[in-house]
């Protein structure tokens, strides 16, 4: 693969001060990152949700900032996290779309590309990820213990993570057979359930001595729609009209790739929406206990917009929240996500921000926090002075976006301005849209014949952006 070249960054002092390093690591804080499946930027209260009841993860904007204008790494699950990873968009980052490998697993991240948890563990952070994977099957150069992670439990492969009730998932290398969910004939082990306790374990196994980084790529709330129907699922169910969902249900004919039937939809989705904010709860409840709360930097948002699969019904609950598109859209609502986050004594309660970010602004950022050195060649910025709101925050020139199906996706964002081309695949000339964000955030109204040399800027700046993969070729045959 041909690789993206820029000047080494080496990380400034924390808060871009002049703090001695001693005074630096004694200040270090734990970093929490907790990244949602599938979950819209309007499928939460601190957005506008009606309908779906989310108090912790509100809790955490009205503790701590909302950022408004946050962005994914992309409009689907393996390169959105590759991005984050690493520090780079997909022009430039290593995996470029979904790709699935054998037995069991996706594309493998290279060895050679520097993640966020190799730069916390290299700055003395012990490490976690609990959740879904998806960046290299286990054994390969992509397993999460070979990029920096020294405890994983969860799906390696995210097309296991299609289902709610697997037959196995997975312990560092050790696989964990779910004898109850044997075959894809039983559905007695919900698997975030067991994911979940894993992760409140490894939080309470920190007396404060060491900081630690943990993240949780859970799978809620993506397709198939089931939860247990449980008190949560029992609130939500005859709230909503429903319409049954025939899909691929467990048993001597499942596929790990299926969604189940559903006979409420509307109440399965809501519950799985609520069953997530049980656990940002849990994991808060867990820093009290354990008194790292005033220490712990926790953050929250998803890996791309609301899908449509399985049942699945964004317009019923606003899950885009007005704006255009879903997930495979690099329209707004398949990339702005809900963000938040709070550290308590450090974020101002109940602020929000404007800063324009994406994921690759992450490894960066936590960098800065760890007292770690960046070293590797990245496309984010620190943006830790709009987290914390001190000091003055440096401002990104232009935002980039790729994704590699449905013949090929490319945008820019560039300050108000945000470009759109289409069936871009082996045409780097295809026609660009044009909107103005600040006066049509919905991107209704294309204005590219109104303003032709911006179009024309903003496409040009696609083409430099994108460099060529081998892996995934952004050629003719893509979309096919």
């Amino acid at each position: 693969m041909k690789k993206y070249l820029l000047p080494a960054l080496i990380v400034a002092g924390l808060f871009g001060n002049n703090l001695t390093a001693q005074t630096q690591k004694a200040q270090r804080p734990n970093i929490i990152f907790i990244l949602a499946d599938d979950l819209g930027y309007g499928d939460v209260g601190f957005n506008g949700q009606k309908l779906i009841k989310t108090p912790n993860i509100d809790r955490l904007a009205r503790e701590g900032v909302k950022f408004n204008q946050f962005y994914a790494g992309t409009s689907v699950c393996a390169p959105s996290r590759s991005s984050l990873m690493s520090g780079q968009h997909t022009g430039h980052t290593y995996i470029r779309g979904n790709k699935g490998v054998d037995p069991e697993g996706q594309e493998p991240i290279a060895d050679s590309v520097v993640t966020i948890a190799e730069v916390l563990k290299k700055a003395g952070y012990a490490t976690g990820a609990f959740g879904k994977w998806g960046l290299g099957p286990v054994g390969s150069v992509g397993d999460p213990n070979k990029q920096g992670f020294d405890q994983f439990y969860g799906y390696n492969c995210q097309s296991l993570a299609h289902r709610y009730y697997p037959d196995h998932l997975w312990d560092n290398q050790k696989k964990i057979v779910l004898e109850a969910n044997q075959n894809l004939m039983y559905n007695k082990q919900y698997a975030p359930d067991l994911i979940q306790k894993r992760a409140l374990e490894f939080v309470d196994s920190k007396d404060g001595k060491q900081p630690f980084f943990l993240f949780l790529p859970y799978i809620l709330p993506h397709a198939e729609l089931l939860v247990p129907e449980d008190s949560i699922f029992q609130y939500y169910k005859g709230k909503f009209p429903e319409k049954a969902h025939k899909g691929l249900d467990y048993g001597p004919n499942a596929t790990n790739g299926g969604y189940a039937s559903q006979e409420y939809p509307h109440a399965a989705f809501a519950a799985m929406v609520s069953r997530l904010d049980l656990y940002v709860g849990q994991i808060l409840a867990k820093l009290k206990e354990k008194g790292l709360e005033k220490n712990t930097l926790v953050i929250f948002t998803s890996d791309n917009g609301p899908h449509i699969e399985g049942g699945a019904d964004p317009e019923f609950f606003n899950s885009s929240a007005g704006f255009k598109g879903v997930k495979r859209d690099l329209y707004e609502g398949g990339i702005r996500e809900p963000f938040a986050a709070r550290w308590p004594g450090v974020i101002k309660p109940g602020t929000t921000n404007d800063y324009i970010g994406a994921f690759w602004d992450l490894l960066p950022t936590f960098a800065e926090l760890g007292g770690a050195k960046v070293t590797s060649r990245i496309d984010g910025i620190p943006f830790t002075a709009a987290l914390t709101g001190k000091g003055t925050q440096k401002k990104h020139d232009f935002l980039y976006w790729e994704f590699h199906e449905q013949g090929g996706r490319q945008a820019v964002r560039q300050g108000n301005w945000k470009a759109i081309r289409l069936k871009a695949a082996g045409n780097p000339q295809a026609r660009v849209e044009l909107y103005d964000l600040s006066k049509d955030p919905a991107e209704t109204k294309d204005l590219s014949a109104q303003f032709p040399d911006k179009a024309k800027e903003l496409g040009q700046i696609m083409n430099r952006s994108h460099v060529p993969s081998a892996i995934f070729p952004f050629g003719k045959e893509e979309g096919k």
